[in-house]
């Protein structure tokens, strides 16, 4: 993981008791017969560092579209700063900032250009611009490039200006999908010191992610598979509720021995982690060896076994193998 550190415990434990700045009640949307988010409700804290956290269609970029005010619910609520999605979206939009995947950056704009154009669209004050803009350049790192065309930025250049566009107007909420997506990592680092900054500052961000190593950085994190809540938690307490023991196992042809693992006794969920198996027993002692032994009947080659700390993925995994609303 990027040297960015998380937050503290002790802020992790405060932030589901700030004030509620977002609040969600059975927010859904279908597409046709596709549910792509199915009654989602939890709530987000006043300055709170929030995680959407799920594979490629388990409903994040739809549930982020829904809270900017871009797509109507289907069914539900959500209330941002009190102000609902459903019955007044327009009105949302003046107390966020949302960054999509593809943010309208213009490449024939320099930096600059870029950063008075959403400064006019925001109608941000012209006697407040200098300041802002100086203090977006400094901890963007991209006062060098002023006048360079934003179109030839690099990926990660163009998501820090992406990501300063959407402040110049100092929002209250900020919405962000998958912003790290293909970014080298420096460039993670960086836009992750800037998220962090503007959380210390009072900003309440939600972040979108399917990079589960991202979610200790958040105060707490909603897992998401198919549209619904899976999990809802800090990433420690999610960890530490793990309930089961995970045994490590470097086998061959993972693929296969995986499916072979999932249908011994005992075992709660098996997962490839590389050349090794994941494997969910309620009691290593006892259970792992018997996974071994099952494995090396069904002519698999198999090293030594050890049992290892749940990851966040370890948690997913063992969450949707066994998928009810959390």
């Amino acid at each position: 993981m990027d040297a960015v550190p998380a937050a503290a415990p002790a802020a992790r434990a405060a932030a589901a008791d700030r004030p509620a700045a977002i609040e969600l009640e059975g927010l859904t949307r279908r597409f046709g017969a596709l549910t792509a988010v199915d009654g989602l409700s939890f709530t987000v804290g006043r300055g709170e560092l929030f995680g959407l956290v799920g594979p490629d269609g388990a409903g994040k970029t739809t549930t982020l579209r829904m809270l900017a005010g871009v797509l109507r619910p289907s069914a539900g609520d959500a209330r941002l700063e009190g102000v609902s999605v459903a019955r007044d979206p327009e009105r949302v939009k003046h107390s966020i900032a949302y960054m999509p995947q593809r943010f309208g950056l213009y490449g024939d704009l320099t930096v600059a250009e870029n950063l008075e154009f959403y400064a006019d669209l925001y109608r941000v004050p012209r006697a407040e611009r200098p300041a802002r803009l100086e203090r977006l350049f400094r901890f963007s790192a991209l006062g060098p490039f002023q006048s360079r065309l934003a179109g030839r930025l690099s990926g990660g250049m163009r998501q820090k200006l992406a990501l300063s566009c959407c402040l110049i107007h100092e929002p209250a909420i900020l919405l962000l999908d998958e912003p790290t997506f293909g970014v080298d990592p420096i460039s993670r680092r960086d836009l992750w010191l800037i998220v962090h900054q503007m959380v210390a500052n009072g900003t309440t961000v939600v972040v979108s992610t399917a990079y589960m190593d991202e979610a200790e950085r958040f105060d707490r994190l909603a897992m998401l598979n198919r549209g619904r809540r899976v999990a809802l938690d800090s990433a420690e307490r999610l960890q530490r509720g793990f309930g089961l023991e995970l045994v490590a196992v470097p086998v061959d042809r993972v693929y296969a021995a995986r499916a072979a693992a999932r249908a011994l006794p005992g075992v709660h969920s098996a997962a490839v982690f590389g050349d090794r198996l994941h494997v969910a027993v309620a009691d290593a002692a006892a259970d792992g060896p018997r996974v071994v032994a099952g494995l090396r009947a069904a002519g698999f080659t198999v090293g030594e076994a050890r049992t290892v700390a749940p990851s966040l993925e370890d948690v997913f995994i063992e969450r949707i193998a066994h998928a009810e609303p959390a």
